[in-house]
């Protein structure tokens, strides 16, 4: 049997993870939630991330570890991404300071010229999900220190800029740290069609996004728009990867 919910007295009411206004007709097994808009805490925050995404889905994404290497346009958007919904723990590394160049594609503001990545991106961040749990490394990353780093991750996601470090990651991928998964990228410069850009698997959880073949060049610059596609193409594997579609 269904019975009538009045929520005028209320700022905001969920209703199986979709808002509702005005008079809504609840049925048995409904999941309702009576939120403040006003209200922002972490016992809040949770709730509007559970109904948003639903209970089953977000205990899953609430006690996930996600590396990410490399905080440029790629690395800050990731990052973002994975915070927004809600993921425990993110664990970034990057040695390099924002500067001019940088504020075309990745998200960064002018006041953080001159700021290390690593401190910029945890300032951003917490102000998107300030209870998330953040590790954060200010240092250029090898051979050596990646799988040191990340050894605890349940995925790690490469953003280098770097076509060496790029492989570095991929092979490591492949041979030292085969318990995670692992999601790169290669190839998102310019402005060339939104869909040559795809997610294509290259081994048990493991990922490369990308169209594979533009690179950064003069006349072929990296863009905010297509980088960002790209960027949550990753995000929205590492969730796939979490929540265990792909396996």
């Amino acid at each position: 049997m269904s019975e009538l919910a009045d929520v005028r007295s209320y700022n905001l009411m969920v209703v199986n993870g979709c808002p509702v206004s005005g008079d809504y007709v609840l049925h048995e097994g409904d999941e309702v939630w009576f939120l403040n808009k006003g209200r922002v805490d972490r016992d809040e925050l949770e709730k509007l991330l559970y109904v948003r995404h639903t209970p089953g889905v977000q205990k899953k994404i609430a006690g996930a570890v996600v590396g990410v290497m490399g905080l440029g346009g790629l690395g800050t958007v990731v990052a973002g991404a994975l915070a927004r919904v809600g993921v425990g723990t993110l664990v970034l590394a990057d040695f390099d300071i924002v500067d001019p160049t940088n504020l075309n594609r990745q998200h960064y503001f002018v006041d953080q010229i001159g700021m290390t990545k690593v401190a910029a991106t945890a300032a951003n961040i917490q102000r998107m999900n300030p209870y998330l749990h953040l590790v954060l490394h200010q240092q250029r990353l090898d051979e050596r220190t990646i799988p040191l780093l990340f050894k605890d991750v349940d995925v790690l996601v490469e953003c280098f800029d770097d076509p060496v470090m790029k492989a570095v990651g991929f092979r490591l991928a492949l041979t030292q740290m085969k318990n995670m998964g692992y999601v790169g990228a290669s190839g998102m410069a310019g402005f060339a069609d939104n869909n040559l850009i795809v997610t294509k698997q290259h081994g048990p959880r493991i990922y490369l996004v990308g169209d594979f073949v533009s690179e950064a060049k003069p006349g072929q610059g990296l863009m905010a728009p297509r980088v960002g596609i790209a960027a949550h193409h990753q995000a929205n594997q590492v969730l796939r990867i979490l929540l265990g579609e792909d396996e």
